[in-house]
């Protein structure tokens, strides 16, 4: 598949499975008032002593747990769209709470190992080198890692095996696999069709706050979809 057949495949997606993307758009959108309460919960929580004080902190923990949950459940149901498309499947993936935060949890682990390296690989070469080198090294680590971790998102839905996505090895090689010019191309189009719908949508949440929150919501899970079906398409040609 071509970029602009990726790209147009993956925009449409979430609207051929509209009853997932109403569903976790929902889920969104209660995460974001839940989150508004929990900072206000927090702030009530240090202002105000005796029970009333206990009672804020105790909202604002619940409020935390249920706003992780519900990031995670998006999350995780992401991966799922991923391996949907590696499979060039056109349905969508089954809600399943259990397995839906097990990935959530995998990826936060893939991803802490994938930026974590770099960064112990450029501090100790800081030690050694300076100026335009360590920033050219650091950039090219940086940009590797970044693309080695979409890899092995891909790998981790593919194959449902942590040890395969933490393959780092075989992670980079699927990056030239799959084609690195491929996938830079597709990462800025993605790039470009969400910096352009942000400003949209900051526009809107300057005229109307609750217009532009509740679009912000449904447009994140929109985003989830499209980016995640985008990355699977691309990978099933590795």
């Amino acid at each position: 598949m071509g970029v602009g057949d990726i790209i147009g495949d993956a925009l449409g997606y979430p609207f051929s499975n509209i009853k997932a993307l109403v569903l976790y758009a929902v889920l969104a959108i209660i995460a974001g008032i839940i989150g508004g309460a929990t900072l206000i919960s927090s702030a009530a929580s240090f202002s105000t002593k005796g029970f009333a004080g206990f009672a804020f902190s105790g909202l604002a923990i619940v409020g935390i747990i249920v706003f992780i949950l519900v990031l995670f459940l998006i999350e995780g149901y992401g991966l799922d769209i991923i391996k949907y498309g590696i499979e060039r499947r056109s349905d969508s993936p089954g809600i399943d709470i259990g397995r839906q935060i097990t990935n959530a949890v995998k990826l936060i682990i893939v991803s802490i190992v994938y930026y974590i390296i770099p960064a112990i690989l450029i501090f100790i070469l800081s030690l050694f080198l300076r100026d335009w080198i360590m920033v050219i090294i650091s950039l090219i680590l940086v940009i590797l890692f970044a693309l080695a971790n979409f890899m092995a998102k891909c790998r981790l839905a593919k194959t449902d095996n942590l040890g395969d996505a933490l393959a780092i090895g075989e992670a980079i090689g699927d990056i030239s696999r799959v084609g690195f010019g491929k996938i830079i191309a597709t990462v800025l189009v993605i790039v470009v069709i969400l910096v352009i719908v942000a400003f949209i949508l900051a526009l809107i949440t300057n005229m109307n706050n609750t217009i532009g929150a509740i679009l912000l919501g449904i447009f994140s899970v929109y985003f989830v979809f499209f980016y995640n079906r985008a990355i699977g398409l691309l990978y099933s040609e590795a």
